[in-house]
């Protein structure tokens, strides 16, 4: 059996969820990356920012955007030096302003992605996975981009069937 690593970025707190903000206690996309993990036996590796950012929802995102513009490289709480011993990496996130937040490109530059297939998963409210596979290919050098999969992020509680056939047929 392949062995497999998912990286991911969740917020919890203030999010856009169906229309409105609401306050969600556990991230979408760590509800997805757990279930992924459950599915074939994957580790886990959360990424976390130094400077949080904001807890209003409007405000995070229009830091989102400010970085995406400036193509900045947050600084990150602890990092991963190598994915050598991984067959597959599923990259995770919401997808901000059509991609991963900037936080899981500081990881990805880090890394080398040579040999190893890597796979784009979103969790998002209508913009399904945006344009995650071409940052892939952009950042992950060397890497076969395999088959991404997008979860409405207020369904992902209720998603695990969905990830666990997603991740069964491309991870296993």
């Amino acid at each position: 059996m392949a062995k497999t690593l998912v990286i991911y970025y969740s917020r919890t707190g203030e999010n856009y969820v169906n229309g409105s903000i609401k306050s969600i206690s556990k991230g979408n996309t760590e509800i997805v990356a757990e279930y992924i993990a459950e599915a074939v036996g994957a580790d886990l590796f959360q990424v976390e920012t130094v400077k949080e950012y904001d807890a209003s929802y409007m405000t995070c995102i229009e830091e989102a955007k400010a970085e995406l513009r400036e193509d900045a490289r947050p600084e990150l709480k602890e990092m991963l030096d190598s994915v050598a011993e991984y067959d597959n990496i599923v990259v995770a996130g919401p997808c901000w302003w059509g991609t991963f937040p900037c936080a899981i490109m500081t990881q990805l530059d880090a890394l080398d992605f040579t040999g190893k297939n890597v796979f784009p998963v979103m969790t998002h409210e209508g913009s399904g996975l945006g344009s995650s596979a071409r940052t892939l290919k952009k950042l992950c050098t060397g890497a076969t981009v395999g088959t991404g999969l997008a979860i409405h992020g207020a369904d992902a509680a209720a998603s695990k069937a969905t990830v666990e056939q997603w991740a069964n047929a491309n991870l296993a």
